[in-house]
């Protein structure tokens, strides 16, 4: 592995071998792009906060090649750390926690295995560089549980690295699967967060063509319903009962799970035999362990995931580079009824107890 002086020098700034992507709204040699903004301070009643962002993509080209993939055409190359931080500092983002959307799953072991080592060199490299800017959540190849778990911990300790980045299924497969209790066991015990974004092709197989036509609704709903669906076996399955110190962040602010929840408590009285794992405590109650990135909408939709789950479960998801928003921090700032304490635990306080982030 590339050693941090080694980068500087090699790069002069420029994050090698590491993909940092933007939407291709503006040309590379915009005026925009070439003026450096003013950091921008988030401030909740005269304190300082640190903001800290846990759902921000990148990619690694050399990886990705491993598997004749390349980095969306219809994405601007960000060459340099810079340019991603200039990014940040418009928006209020002190810290991004850098992750890779899985599409290795198909993967054969000795693939998978020179696959993950070499993003997540390139993901500790990027940190390395800028350490004050950027953590990063561990790739695993989850398809070979007993590696996805070397893998994790070989990232957390020889790398650094913050946690593990998970699709929301893994090729059609649950991630309650008993099969991927190795990985989830390895997890609790290193104590670091499992961040949970949704498959690219991860919606149900059997809404098949209903997903297609105008709207995007394989983006639009499939994407949310992947994570819905993930976190309901994770519960109904018992997996969160099996491993109670698991610490789970999912993408897009939970899915649809959160907005119609007491339904889910509601099936094991309704119908009881069809709950057929028992569990420790109701369905609602695990929301209150799992935590969720802010990335929804308004500031009634806000409102509602705290009700439901708890502002302390909540830290802030901008998905950059995509431009699904550029207001995360306004978002709660803005969103009525929050305690002072509140905004600062979502804005970045629980983010950084959970990624060892210091103040």
């Amino acid at each position: 592995m590339t050693t941090r002086r080694e980068f500087i020098e090699e790069s002069a700034g420029a994050v090698a071998g590491l993909a940092f992507v933007t939407c291709g709204l503006t040309g590379p040699a915009s005026a925009e792009a070439q003026t450096q903004p003013r950091r921008r301070e988030v401030v909740v009643n005269g304190r300082r906060v640190k903001t800290v962002d846990v759902h921000a993509h990148c990619a690694v080209p050399e990886a990705m090649a491993l598997m004749n993939r390349k980095v969306s055409p219809e994405t601007l190359l960000m060459s340099k750390a810079s340019d991603r931080i200039r990014a940040m500092d418009e928006q209020g983002i002190d810290v991004e926690a850098l992750s890779i959307n899985p599409y290795w799953y198909k993967a054969d072991r000795d693939v998978a295995r020179q696959l993950i080592q070499i993003q997540n060199e390139k993901l500790a490299e990027a940190c390395a560089a800028n350490p004050d800017r950027f953590v990063a959540f561990a790739s695993v190849a989850l398809q070979h549980p007993d590696l996805a778990a070397e893998q994790l911990e070989e990232g957390v300790k020889k790398y650094g690295l913050r946690g593990a980045g998970l699709g929301g299924s893994v090729d059609g497969e649950e991630l309650s699967s008993p099969r991927f209790h190795p990985f989830w066991a390895k997890a609790e015990q290193l104590g670091v967060l499992v961040f949970i974004h949704p498959q690219a092709d991860g919606a149900p197989a059997t809404l098949g063509n209903r997903l297609k036509g105008s709207g995007g609704l394989e983006n639009a709903i499939g994407n949310p319903l992947e994570t819905t669906i993930a976190l309901s076996h994770l519960i109904f399955e018992g997996t969160l009962d099996q491993f109670p110190g698991l610490k789970i962040c999912a993408a897009h602010g939970g899915g649809y799970l959160p907005s119609y929840a007491a339904r889910s408590d509601a099936i094991c009285v309704t119908f009881p035999d069809r709950c057929t794992k028992p569990l420790k405590k109701k369905p609602t109650e695990y929301l209150r362990q799992l935590y969720f990135d802010s990335l929804v909408f308004t500031p009634e939709a806000l409102r509602h995931l705290v009700a439901e789950t708890g502002s302390g479960q909540i830290v802030i998801g901008t998905d950059y580079p995509f431009p699904w928003t550029r207001t995360s921090v306004d978002h709660i700032l803005g969103t009525p009824g929050l305690s002072d304490d509140e905004r600062i635990a979502m804005l970045g306080g629980t983010a950084a107890r959970l990624l060892g982030i210091k103040s």
